[in-house]
């Protein structure tokens, strides 16, 4: 009952014009930044932390861009539950998915790297300019489950609208196992800049200002299963519209040493949030188990 009430409110918002929508996400800005003030020490302590070049007013333009951000990328995310396939194929573009495609018709599994970085809900609708060969190719997206489970059923059906399949983070392994199995393609995207559990980390890299623990697991699966290594550059090009380019990794990612893939990717994703520090996720305790490296 719960989940068919949350449904049908988001069915409702998410029928709003973009014109309208976005008037309600200032005011929702207003409310989120200035009254509630939503995980303002968090954001500020990650931005002053990893931007220590940066003046107080520099952090503080970041700050209200982000939030700004935001709290369109909220209500943009709630378009997803009625959005048709024709409207964001339009507003989030991808860029050289031609060379995925030569790809997969060569029969290569893919591994694509991204971040909590532009509006990643909306890159769900990867499938949508992915080679159509039936059953043979599966568009997955590795998540980590939400505890509310209305929410988290919500979330999946969402994601899934555009013709991905959400496979929840531990049961990883044993779904790219399946799909060699059954001699599938698999093109899987991984947020892979999540903080691991205290316990679990063991390998750090600098980024953003930090010695950070990383996960590793996407490189491991890339190694062993042979996949291709892709990175995703989002821009965000005007308000409510994105542009996402492919860009291969490595020639033959099996031959790195360890780790050096999981370095290559923090570093491009270093990258992309310097050149536009307001659409990555500030309000996430990223850092809660890193070290400042000055």
């Amino acid at each position: 009952m719960t989940y068919h009430l949350l449904l049908f409110l988001t069915s409702l918002l998410s029928y709003i014009p973009f014109c309208i929508l976005y008037p309600i996400s200032n005011s929702l800005f207003y409310l989120l930044y200035y009254v509630i003030q939503y995980r303002k020490e968090i954001v500020h302590q990650n931005l002053t932390e990893s931007f220590p070049e940066k003046n107080a007013q520099e952090i503080k333009q970041i700050e209200k861009k982000f939030y700004r951000f935001f709290t369109d990328m909220i209500l943009e995310s709630i378009k997803m539950t009625s959005i048709s396939s024709e409207e964001i194929a339009k507003r989030m573009k991808f860029i050289n998915a031609e060379k995925i495609n030569t790809s997969i018709r060569q029969g290569k599994s893919i591994s694509i790297y991204l971040g909590h970085f532009g509006n990643w809900e909306w890159i769900s609708s990867m499938p949508l300019c992915l080679e159509k060969m039936g059953e043979k190719i599966i568009g997955a997206q590795i998540y980590h489950k939400l505890r509310n489970k209305n929410m988290d059923k919500l979330m999946l059906r969402n994601r899934e609208r555009m013709g991905a399949v959400c496979v929840e983070m531990k049961k990883t392994a044993r779904f790219v196992n399946q799909l060699a199995l059954d001699h599938k393609i698999g093109v899987i995207g991984f947020i892979a800049d999540q903080s691991p559990r205290k316990k679990d980390s063991i390998h750090f890299l600098p980024f953003l200002n930090h010695k950070t623990p990383v996960l590793t697991g996407t490189e491991k699966i890339i190694k062993h299963y042979g996949y291709e290594a892709w990175f995703l550059n989002v821009k965000k090009v005007k308000r409510g519209y994105y542009e996402a380019e492919f860009i291969k990794m490595h020639e033959n990612p099996q031959s790195l040493p360890d780790f050096d893939l999981t370095t290559l990717y923090f570093q491009l994703l270093e990258k992309e949030i310097s050149r536009q520090p307001e659409l990555y996720l500030w309000t996430h305790n990223r850092f809660k188990h890193a070290e400042k490296l000055d």
